[in-house]
C-alpha cells in the first residue's frame, strides 16, 4: 500500500530535516509538508533536499487547515500525519503492513526525555489511544484515504483536529495502536513543564467537550 506522510510546519527549521529523514527511512512514497507561514528556513531546507518524494506546499496556518490542504494533495491509499518535532520508527510502516494496512490508529510514544513523568505520560496516551480511540496528533495519526475522505476529513480549525477527527473515526471502528515508538520532542512539556502541561491538556480537553470553540482552545493554550 502506498503510504503519504503530511507534516504540517510552522517555524520548524530546526527539526524538518530529521523529521523528513524519518519519514522516508521507513520507506515513505511521497512526504507533502504543508507550511503555514513559517518566517524561518523551514520551507528553503524542505527544497533543499531535492528529493523527488518530497515537497512543500503553502496553506494558511492553523494546524487543520494545513493538514487538509494536504491531504487533498496527497496520492497514497494510506496518510499518516506526522507533526515535525516527531521522529518515526524505521519500522513503521512495516508495522502498519504486519498489522494488515489497519483502518486507523496511531503509535506508542517515546518522549525525548528521562523521568518517570515521562513514560507516565506515554502509557496514559497509548491508553487514551486504546481504550477510548482518541488520538492525538503526536502519535503520527493514520488513515487509510477512503475512510478519511467518507468522514470528510480534517476540520478546518486551529486545534483539536485530531480529537475531531478520531470521533468521527471510532464511529466506523476502533482505533488500532502499533507498538511504534514514534521519537515525540519534549520541548512544550520542558517549557511550561510537565504537571502545568498535563494540566492545560486536561482542560482545554474538557472545554471542547462543554461547546468551546477551537479558537478559544487555541488562545487558551497560547496563553
Amino acid at each position: 500500500m502506498k503510504v503519504s506522510i503530511i507534516v504540517p510546519t510552522w517555524n520548524e527549521a530546526a527539526n524538518i530535516e530529521a523529521c523528513i529523514e524519518s519519514a522516508l527511512s521507513c520507506g515513505a512514497a511521497e512526504v507533502v509538508v504543508s507550511d503555514g507561514g513559517s518566517g524561518d528556513r523551514t520551507c528553503e531546507i524542505v527544497e533543499s533536499l531535492s528529493d523527488p518524494r518530497v515537497r512543500c506546499i503553502d496553506a494558511p496556518p492553523g494546524r487543520g487547515v494545513q493538514l487538509r490542504a494536504a491531504a487533498e494533495l496527497a496520492t497514497g491509499e494510506m496518510l499518516l500525519f506526522l507533526h515535525a518535532d516527531n521522529r518515526l520508527p524505521t519500522d513503521a510502516l512495516e508495522q502498519l503492513r504486519n498489522a494488515g494496512w489497519p483502518v486507523w490508529g496511531g503509535f506508542r510514544q517515546h518522549i525525548d526525555a528521562d523521568g518517570w513523568r515521562y513514560r507516565s505520560l506515554e502509557w496514559g496516551n497509548a491508553w487514551r489511544a486504546r481504550a477510548r480511540s482518541n488520538v492525538f496528533g503526536d502519535q503520527a495519526m493514520f488513515v487509510r484515504r477512503d475512510v478519511y475522505q467518507q468522514v470528510g476529513g480534517f476540520a478546518a480549525v486551529s486545534l483539536m483536529e485530531d480529537v475531531m477527527l478520531s470521533a468521527e473515526l471510532r464511529k466506523i471502528t476502533p482505533a488500532m495502536v502499533l507498538a511504534g515508538p514514534v521519537g515525540v520532542d519534549a520541548r512544550r512539556w520542558q517549557q511550561r513543564g510537565v504537571v502545568r502541561q498535563t494540566l492545560l491538556n486536561w482542560r482545554i480537553q474538557r472545554a471542547f467537550s462543554q461547546g468551546a470553540s477551537p479558537d478559544d482552545l487555541r488562545r487558551i493554550y497560547d496563553r
